[in-house]
């Protein structure tokens, strides 16, 4: 079903994009509704610095009750391929935004930008440039001195138009010639002194074949495909901000009626992550990942896969801020609020990591125990799991000479089972060296769990698994792909060497076993984790720890 736009009218605005659309709404600048849109290049997967212009491009538009258009661009032919826009397209769903007013590519408008080009040649306003790439930098001139004239710029408009049609049909290699737009070489904005507007490139396009062996730059093509689709307000990072004159150029040159305004914001800057489809690519390529979408990655596949949740992805956006200047936000951020987004939301399971075998010397037999499956949210139900005279603890919750204040299973010591009993310590058992491999227990049988007479208190609770009927399970815990003590030129050099750990023979609660890939949940004193894969048995990935040291918002 089609999506109806409404006639843009102010909002109460909570950002200064907000703010400047809310004045081009009251002078009547804003003829009908709002229109926005994202225009990623289909040359990789989606990743964690992409999260804030996806979430402003598409919130806005919704905001306002406009359209946001995806647009792929699709103007620099050698790394894009068709899977990436497949992805790019699933993320986008996935994070819950829809592209009301269609999709869009850069490709599809190939022949009018052409057009267009041919315009400005006609016009005076561009002319066929036969200095080679060095010379090219050396003729702009410095940030500080500027540009001079290059020896093509006074061509004849004929000779421009014969040498622009010769280029199209192929007869120039690469780098052999430009056309650039005639500005002035000497603005202090080195982005108008005469940019190249268009490069011949001899590859092969994923969506239009070799028809074209020319293709536009960013900066003309995209101001063009703007106004061709009435986009009201290109919203981009910052770094635009110094092409923002050549954008209005482009667009008054051409003689648009509709012109878009472009606002620039502060780009989603991180610390301990790599934010470069570059090197993003070299770790794929090279192996120092499985893939685009390992849970070590800052992809949205891999935030995914890990467990991240969209709401929580859009609560980091939110808390991040959208502002003018720059700033860096400590990823810690990010884990804070998909760990309180998991709390609230997450079921709860008990999983063994290390196991001890517990052998309850009092108990016989075995029987169903119940246990709430969120503590604050009765709605979420309860879980049945076996009990029985043999159970799993963690080999951590056991301290043969512990001191005093340790408050799991000790000498003489008592800690309650989670949902279950009080057991007391009776004796381990060890091996040859000397290590505990068992331990024998006593339990107090009107200490149980919910039971009317289970109010005797101890201080220590900890969780358990029946040895004599659970499901095994692979742990995959992962930590920062960065380690920001170590200093390199080389980012590989500062890969993490223990960024992933796997732990093979964990074991977990029966109940595990229903559970659906993608299906998050608390490990009860352990952390959030997310089944990823049922295949060879259970495979959880650890998103986050259950421990916070994320106590506030660190944005510097």
């Amino acid at each position: 079903m089609s999506y109806e736009p409404k006639k843009a009218q102010t909002i109460e605005s909570t950002n200064f994009i907000e703010k400047f659309i809310n004045e081009d709404i009251e002078e009547g600048k804003v003829k009908n509704y709002i229109h926005t849109r994202f225009p990623p290049e289909p040359n990789g997967y989606l990743h964690i610095g992409h999260l804030k212009a996806i979430y402003i491009d598409f919130s806005i538009a919704e905001k306002y009750q406009g359209l946001c258009n995806l647009r792929y661009d699709d103007t620099n032919p050698e790394k894009e391929e068709v899977e990436f826009a497949i992805s790019q397209q699933e993320d986008i769903k996935w994070l819950g935004f829809d592209w009301t007013g269609g999709i869009f590519y850069g490709s599809d408008y190939f022949a009018k930008t052409y057009e267009f080009a041919v315009e400005l040649i006609k016009k005076g306003k561009a002319y066929v440039d036969e200095l080679s790439p060095e010379e090219t930098r050396e003729y702009r001139g410095t940030l500080t001195s500027p540009g001079k004239n290059s020896p093509y710029r006074d061509r004849p408009v004929e000779e421009n138009l014969k040498l622009f049609d010769e280029m199209k049909e192929g007869k120039y290699e690469d780098g052999t010639l430009t056309l650039r737009a005639k500005i002035d070489m000497s603005s202090p904005n080195i982005n108008m002194r005469d940019p190249v507007i268009y490069r011949i490139k001899h590859a092969e396009h994923w969506r239009a074949g070799d028809k074209w062996c020319i293709y536009p730059m960013y900066d003309f093509a995209h101001p063009i495909q703007d106004a061709l689709e009435n986009i009201t307000h290109s919203l981009c990072s910052l770094e635009y901000e110094a092409h923002r004159p050549l954008y209005d150029w482009v667009v008054d040159e051409l003689g648009f009626e509709h012109k878009p305004r472009q606002i620039e914001f502060a780009r989603l800057n991180i610390t301990g992550t790599v934010m470069s489809k570059r090197l993003l690519r070299r770790l794929v390529e090279e192996g120092y990942v499985d893939g685009w979408d390992d849970p070590r990655m800052p992809t949205i596949r891999g935030l995914r896969r890990r467990g991240f949740t969209s709401a929580a992805i859009k609560d980091f956006v939110k808390r991040a801020g959208i502002a003018k200047a720059d700033s860096i936000v400590d990823y810690k951020l990010l884990e804070h609020c998909v760990r309180e987004d998991l709390n609230e939301n997450a079921p709860r399971a008990m999983v063994v990591t290390e196991p001890l075998k517990v052998v309850i010397t009092s108990y016989e037999g075995s029987e169903v125990l119940t246990g709430s499956n969120h503590p604050n949210h009765p709605e979420f139900g309860e879980r049945e799991m076996t009990f029985s005279r043999e159970i799993y603890i963690e080999k951590g919750d056991f301290w043969e000479d512990a001191p005093s204040k340790y408050h799991r299973l000790k000498k003489d010591g008592e800690v309650r089972l989670i949902n279950a009993y009080i057991i007391k310590f009776e004796k381990a058992i060890k091996d040859e060296n000397g290590n505990v491999i068992e331990l024998h227990c006593t339990h107090d049988a009107t200490s149980k769990s919910g039971g009317e007479t289970s109010g005797r208190k101890v201080k220590g609770t900890i969780h358990w698994v029946d040895a004599n009927n659970y499901v095994p399970v692979e742990i995959k815990n992962y930590d920062d792909l960065i380690d920001e003590s170590i200093e390199s030129e080389d980012f590989i050099d500062r890969l993490n060497k223990n960024s992933l750990t796997i732990i093979n023979d964990a074991v977990a609660e029966k109940s595990l076993e229903s559970a659906k890939q993608g299906d998050k949940f608390q490990f009860m004193r352990q952390g959030y984790y997310c089944l990823d894969s049922k295949e060879n048995g259970l495979v959880f990935n650890r998103t986050v720890s259950l421990k916070d040291a994320f106590s506030r918002t660190i944005v510097s």
